[in-house]
C-alpha cells in the first residue's frame, strides 16, 4: 500500500508565501517523477510543476519565477515553495508520483489534496 500525504496548505494574503510538502510512504521500490497539480473550482486539474528523479524540473508558465519545486529522495518527499502568491493561485493542490513497488507494480499515485486560498 502506497500513500502520498500532503501538508502546508492554508490561507495567505496576496504576495505571501506557502510551502507545500508531500511525503510518499509504503512499499516503495523506486520513485520516478513527482509533481504538483492544482484544481480550482469549475476548472480542470492542471500541472503546476514536476521534477524527475535526476532533479530536472518543469513549470507551468503561470507559476514560473514564483514557485520552486524540489525533492528529497532520501525522505521520498517533494516540496513546492510558492512565493508572490496571487488570488488566481487559489485551488486544491494535489501531489502526484510515478513509482514502482516491491511487488513489481508501476503506477501513478495521488495525494488527497490540500487547499490553498489566496485572499485579503
Amino acid at each position: 500500500q502506497v500513500q502520498l500525504v500532503e501538508s502546508g496548505g492554508g490561507l495567505v494574503q496576496p504576495g505571501g508565501s506557502l510551502r507545500l510538502s508531500c511525503a510518499a510512504s509504503g512499499s516503495i521500490f523506486r520513485i520516478y517523477a513527482m509533481g504538483w497539480y492544482r484544481q480550482a473550482p469549475g476548472k480542470q486539474r492542471e500541472l503546476v510543476a514536476d521534477i524527475t528523479s535526476d532533479g530536472n524540473t518543469n513549470y507551468a508558465d503561470s507559476v514560473k519565477g514564483r514557485f520552486t519545486i524540489s525533492r528529497d529522495n532520501a525522505k521520498n518527499t517533494v516540496y513546492l515553495q510558492m512565493n508572490s502568491l496571487k488570488p488566481e493561485d487559489t485551488a486544491v493542490y494535489y501531489c502526484n508520483s510515478d513509482l514502482s513497488t516491491y511487488s513489481g507494480s508501476y503506477s501513478e499515485y495521488w495525494g488527497q489534496g490540500t487547499q490553498v486560498t489566496v485572499s485579503s
